[in-house]
């Protein structure tokens, strides 16, 4: 078994009640319950829009954030939704994720696509 403690969960669907019922149920009982040591919630495509416009879902973000859930943003969505400014205000990190994401994916690192 892997000791590998740390879960990314690249969260591209902007559906509300997998947001609800999967995204930040799993993510923030993950830590809660010593699942994992560390959960990286990363928000890309649809996501950022809903993030930005959903205030529920903002105070998900917060209630993750607060579970110790490390919520960061793809920059170049961000930027390019006109969101980053936002993002920022929530205490959600914002950078470029392509590299990040392509050496999680290279490497033995854990990943949740949702």
């Amino acid at each position: 078994m892997s000791n590998k403690k740390h879960l990314y969960v690249l969260w591209t669907n902007d559906n509300l009640i997998t947001a609800e019922k999967m995204v930040f149920m799993y993510t923030i009982n993950s830590l809660i319950h010593g699942w994992w040591k560390e959960v990286t919630l990363i928000i890309w495509g649809a996501t950022a829009k809903l993030v930005s416009e959903n205030k529920d879902i903002q105070e998900k973000i917060k209630e993750a954030l607060d579970a110790g859930v490390h919520v960061t943003a793809c920059k170049a969505c961000a930027d390019q939704l006109g969101v980053t400014e936002k993002f920022e205000k929530l205490n959600i990190e914002v950078k470029y994720w392509g590299i990040p994401l392509t050496e999680i994916l290279t490497s033995e690192e854990k990943l949740l696509t949702i």
